[in-house]
């Protein structure tokens, strides 16, 4: 399984503003601590941790879910065991681990995919 490099810590794409008094809860998003608060879904979590929930297979960059509400597929997370999750209708539970990239045993890497991870990379270190 090829590395996957540490997601760039970008300004978040969610502001909390309200409701800040529920219980924290730890997880992992692609190996690297982070938290979220009880009730939050996964879609919550990540864009309060970053600026995007993953990238898309085909090539057209970065993902940040769409119809949020489960019927657009634009959210999908995996597991480290390679189960598929919705971000926006999964609930986030502690010490979830969650990746923003297929694992390799579950989805080969192909030559485009690696230039995808690749050029991913590249543009987060600018």
């Amino acid at each position: 399984m090829p590395d996957i490099p540490p997601r760039s810590q970008p300004p978040a794409r969610f502001v909390r503003l309200a409701e800040t008094d529920r219980p924290a809860i730890a997880l992992q998003i692609d190996g690297q601590a982070a938290s979220a608060l009880a009730g939050d879904t996964l879609l919550v979590a990540l864009l309060s941790n970053g600026r995007r929930v993953r990238d898309s297979e085909f090539g057209d960059g970065p993902r940040a879910g769409f119809c949020l509400m489960g019927a657009c597929q634009d959210c999908w997370v995996w597991t480290p065991a390679g189960e598929r999750l919705r971000a926006c209708s999964t609930a986030v539970e502690a010490g979830m681990s969650v990746l923003t990239r297929p694992p390799a045993a579950h989805w080969p890497v192909t030559p485009d995919l690696q230039q995808l991870l690749a050029r991913t990379a590249a543009e987060a270190v600018r």
